[in-house]
C-alpha cells in the first residue's frame, strides 16, 4: 500500500501532462497517393470540422475528447488533494464514474479509423505519438480512479 501512496503523486502530474501531449501532438498519419500526408492533433481534428461546416459534430468530438477527459482529472486531482469535502467529493462520487466509462472511446474511434483507411486502399494510416499519449492519459486516470475509490473504501 506504500507504494500506491509513493507512485500517485507520479500518476497525477503524467496524466495531465500526457492528456496535453495527446492533444496537441499528431494522431494519426494518412499518406494517400504516396506523395500526400496528413498529421492531425486532436484539437486540429475538432477545428477542422468546426470550420467544415460540421458543428455539431465538432461539438461531439471536444465535449467527449476534450472537456471530459479535462472534468475527469479535475475530479481526480481535487479528491486527491483532499479536497473532497462537499461539491467536490459529491462530484468525484457521482460524475467520475460515469466520465471513466467514456475514457477510451477516442482511442477506438482512431483504431477504427486507421483500420478503414487501411482495408479500403485510398490511404495508408499510422498511428503518431498523440495517440500513444491521449491513451496513456486515459488509461492512468482510471488507474488513479480505481486506486483512489480502493483506499478511500466503500461509499
Amino acid at each position: 500500500m506504500r507504494a500506491l501512496s509513493m507512485i500517485r503523486p507520479v500518476l497525477l502530474v503524467a496524466a495531465p501532462f500526457l492528456l496535453a501531449l495527446g492533444l496537441i501532438l499528431p494522431l494519426v498519419r494518412f499518406e494517400t497517393l504516396y506523395f500526400f500526408d496528413q498529421t492531425p492533433s486532436l484539437i486540429e481534428i475538432v477545428v477542422s470540422l468546426w470550420r467544415g461546416g460540421d458543428r455539431l459534430l465538432a461539438a461531439i468530438v471536444a465535449l467527449v475528447s476534450i472537456v471530459l477527459p479535462l472534468l475527469k482529472m479535475v475530479g481526480i486531482s481535487a479528491e486527491a488533494a483532499g479536497a473532497g469535502g462537499g461539491a467536490g467529493s459529491l462530484f468525484y462520487r457521482r460524475v467520475v464514474p460515469h466520465l471513466s466509462k467514456w475514457s477510451m472511446m477516442d482511442v477506438l474511434l482512431v483504431a477504427i479509423v486507421i483500420a478503414a483507411a487501411k482495408t479500403t486502399g485510398l490511404a495508408d494510416a499510422f498511428t503518431q505519438p498523440g495517440l500513444w499519449c491521449y491513451a496513456a492519459s486515459s488509461m492512468i486516470s482510471g488507474l488513479l480512479h480505481s486506486l483512489m475509490g480502493n483506499a478511500s473504501g466503500p461509499k
